[in-house]
C-alpha cells in the first residue's frame, strides 16, 4: 500500500517510531497529550489513540496511570561469545552475563529460582543424549539488568554425573558450573571444547509474559546451547529464554 493510501492512524504511527527509532524521541520521555497530538496531526483522538496502540503492540511505547505514555526503556545488553571469553571469564569465576552487562556500564544480577531434579523434557534428552524421562538436574535463574529482567535460563545435568555436587545445591557456584566441569578433581574432569546453539523464535508464553515483563506483540528467543567435552560427552543444556527488544547476540566464529 502506497504511503498516501494508508489511513491516518499508521501515517502518525509511523512517524512517530521513525522519531523513536532515529532516537528524537528518547526512551523515558513522555509523549504529548491525545489532545496535543490530535491538534498536531488535524485528528480526531479516536485515530490518535489507534496509533498509540499500534505502538504499544510493537513495545516502542508503556503507558502510566495518571501519568501519560513514555518511549518505553529498553535496557539492550550486547552479548559477545567467543571462546576466547569464555575461558578468560570461567577463570575469573565472572560469567559471560555479568561481565559483558558490567562492561557496559549496567548493574547485572543472577537469581536462582529453584534447583530441582526432574524428568529430562524430551529436547532437553535429546541434546543430551539420555533417555526420555531419565533424571536430569535443573537450575532456574532469572537474570536482571538495573533491577529489569532481562531472561530466563533453565540449565540441565545429568543426574547420574552431577549427583551429590554443588550443581544440586541452591546457590551460586564460582565460575558457573562450567568450572565445576573442568576441575581435574570434579566429576567429570574434561576441558569443554564444543558448544551447539539452536535458536527458536516465538511469541511468549503468559508465564514468560509475566517474568519478563514483554510488551505486547515482542517475540521471545528461546536459545538452546548444548556443552561438549574434549571426550565428546554431552554435560549441559541451557535453555534460554530472550525478550527480542532488549539483545544484541554477537557470535565470532573462527573457521580454520
Amino acid at each position: 500500500m502506497a504511503e498516501k493510501d494508508l489511513p491516518t492512524y499508521r501515517k502518525i504511527a509511523d512517524e512517530l517510531r521513525t522519531l523513536i527509532l532515529l532516537g528524537k524521541l528518547r526512551a523515558g520521555e513522555k509523549l504529548k497529550s491525545e489532545n496535543e497530538l490530535k491538534d498536531q496531526y488535524d485528528t480526531t483522538r479516536v485515530t490518535v489513540r489507534k496509533a498509540l496502540a499500534l505502538l504499544k503492540a510493537d513495545g516502542l511505547l508503556i503507558s502510566e496511570q495518571g501519568r501519560g505514555v513514555f518511549v518505553r526503556p529498553r535496557p539492550n545488553v550486547q552479548m559477545l561469545t567467543t571462546g576466547a571469553n569464555f575461558r578468560e571469564r570461567r577463570d575469573t569465576g565472572v560469567s559471560n552475563f555479568n561481565a559483558e552487562a558490567a562492561a557496559q556500564g549496567l548493574r547485572p544480577e543472577q537469581r536462582i529460582s529453584s534447583v530441582e531434579t526432574v524428568p529430562a523434557p524430551p529436547d532437553v534428552a535429546e541434546r543430551l543424549g539420555v533417555a526420555d524421562g531419565a533424571e536430569v538436574i535443573v537450575r532456574r535463574r532469572a537474570f536482571f539488568v538495573n533491577d529489569e529482567p532481562m531472561q530466563l535460563v533453565d540449565g540441565y545435568y545429568p543426574a547420574a554425573l552431577f549427583a551429590g555436587t554443588e550443581v544440586t545445591e541452591a546457590r551460586r557456584i564460582r565460575g558457573g558450573v562450567s568450572r565445576l566441569i573442568e576441575d581435574p578433581d570434579g566429576p567429570i574432569g574434561q576441558r569443554i571444547t564444543h558448544f551447539v546453539e539452536d535458536l527458536e523464535i516465538r511469541m511468549p508464553t503468559p508465564a514468560e509474559t509475566d517474568a519478563l515483563k514483554i510488551p505486547p506483540g515482542v517475540p521471545l528467543a528461546r536459545v538452546l546451547r548444548t556443552a561438549h567435552t574434549s571426550a565428546g560427552q554431552t554435560v549441559e543444556v541451557l535453555d534460554s529464554r530472550v525478550p527480542c527488544d532488549r539483545h544484541v547476540f554477537r557470535y565470532v566464529i573462527d573457521v580454520p
